[in-house]
């Protein structure tokens, strides 16, 4: 089964309230979107965003320009459900992050909470970063979210990539510059343990 017939699958026979990465608001996130000070018409862009609701908050707060890319049409579906007329202010990507074809430095914002580590493959990865070089534009926030060495190998019946910070680092590249980081254990609906890496970068070009 390729990556996307997976989600598809993941999606279609779970609520999203019972999925292992489901939260019902994303605190670290939003806690460091909102120290960045940013305009509220600034482009954002929240990679794998599918279900999450991290949409309904950024809309609550105001954000007026914001994208969600999620390989899985049915986890699109799941948020515009939610979000019933709200949805049409938000703008909807189906595509995978190593091959989607964004606009050349769109966003002033990528988030990315538990997306970059289903990316196992050295190939993947690097096809991942030169979309987010492409993509954000010099200056932008970078704020990702990936499991921490401690973490199990395995989520969502997929083998992941656990990182360091130092590892993240080295997978970005050095046109991006680690700003912060925070361990963060989450336990998911089913009561299992999972310790997240959070990390905040910036581009320098």
């Amino acid at each position: 089964m390729n990556q996307k017939d997976h989600w598809q699958q993941v999606y279609s026979s779970n609520r999203a309230q019972n999925l292992g990465w489901y939260k019902p608001h994303l605190a670290t996130s939003l806690s460091w979107i909102s120290a960045l000070n940013l305009i509220l018409e600034d482009p954002l862009i929240d990679i794998g965003g599918g279900a999450s609701t991290l949409v309904d908050d950024l809309l609550e707060t105001g954000y007026r320009s914001i994208t969600v890319l999620d390989i899985s049409e049915n986890a699109i579906a799941t948020a515009r459900l939610r979000l019933a007329k709200k949805a049409d202010q938000v703008t909807w990507l189906e595509g995978d992050i190593t091959s989607v074809d964004l606009p050349t430095r769109g966003y002033e914002l990528w988030h990315d909470r538990a997306v970059l580590h289903f990316l196992t493959e050295p190939e993947q990865q690097r096809m991942y970063r030169d979309n987010l070089l492409k993509a954000l534009k010099p200056g932008g926030h970078l704020i990702i979210g990936t499991f921490a060495p401690e973490a199990p190998a395995r989520c969502s019946g997929l083998p992941v990539q656990r990182y360091s910070a130092e590892q993240l680092e080295n997978t970005l590249g050095d046109e991006f510059e680690l700003v912060r980081q925070h361990n963060e254990l989450h336990v998911t609906p089913g009561g299992v343990e999972q310790m997240y890496l959070y990390c905040q970068f910036r581009k320098s070009v």
